[in-house]
């Protein structure tokens, strides 16, 4: 059986409580848990404006959780998060090893710090036509 890590982004509606969104947040991590995924990482980030309007709501619940599971587990997921009226949109995104590498990071408080510290280290002169004469 092939694993992956995979990267699952919901938007849950708004009508929902913040209970209820958390509620049903852990019922997915808690199924994919059940279908044999290791949970590496799970974040909500809260109501957040959309972009664009979804089936009349202007803003959603964002959730995102971080897994390796079987590649067989995610068509099931999507299945059961298309069927879920409180699922406004979703996005599963299989993460190659830059990607995991970067979360790794982000996670650490590492993002962006590796670049600053190489941009902060001198870059040596050399001499120039006209300052040799």
């Amino acid at each position: 059986m092939n694993t992956a890590q995979y990267e699952t982004t919901l938007i849950l509606t708004p009508e929902k409580s913040d209970a209820e969104v958390s509620k049903i947040a852990k019922g997915y991590t808690k199924f994919l848990k059940s279908n044999g995924a290791k949970i590496i990482h799970e974040e909500a980030w809260g109501l957040k404006n959309l972009a664009y309007p979804i089936r009349k709501k202007n803003t959603g619940y964002y959730f995102t959780v971080e897994y390796q599971a079987p590649t067989d587990l995610i068509a099931t997921l999507e299945l059961n998060l298309k069927r879920d009226e409180n699922v406004l949109r979703f996005l599963t995104v299989k993460l190659d090893k830059y990607a995991i590498d970067y979360n790794e990071r982000k996670r650490k408080g590492r993002v962006g710090k590796d670049r600053v510290a190489a941009a902060a280290e001198p870059i040596e002169q050399t001499e120039t036509a006209s300052e040799q004469s």
